[in-house]
């Protein structure tokens, strides 16, 4: 019979992992806001896509780290690679968002 999340110790490591993958996720809402703040005067259709792809990808890993608190032991090596790639490709995300739609002196 497959237990979840028995072994000694695992509670409190995947508790830290998760508070560090929610401070991720609210340094992209705070540059998220930020972008929306900064594009909303010029309303540009390919900012708003974008910014909407950028709070889809957010939304993505949030729902993956939620289901990591239901994932059996044996999982969640492999469910935590997932949500590095995922938090990987969402900063990369960022940053290009911030290099198309963000003036030079907006820059950071």
């Amino acid at each position: 019979m497959e237990t979840q999340n028995t072994q000694p110790g695992t509670g409190s490591t995947l508790q830290a992992y998760e508070d560090k993958i929610a401070a991720q996720i609210h340094a992209a809402n705070t540059r998220i806001d930020e972008f929306e703040a900064k594009t909303k005067p010029r309303r540009a259709q390919a900012e708003i896509t974008a910014i909407d792809g950028l709070k889809a990808a957010r939304q993505n890993i949030e729902l993956m780290l939620v289901d990591l608190k239901t994932t059996r032991d044996a999982q969640v090596a492999r469910a935590k690679d997932e949500i590095d790639a995922a938090i990987v490709a969402f900063q990369a995300s960022l940053e290009d968002f911030r290099r198309k739609f963000t003036t030079p002196s907006e820059k950071k």
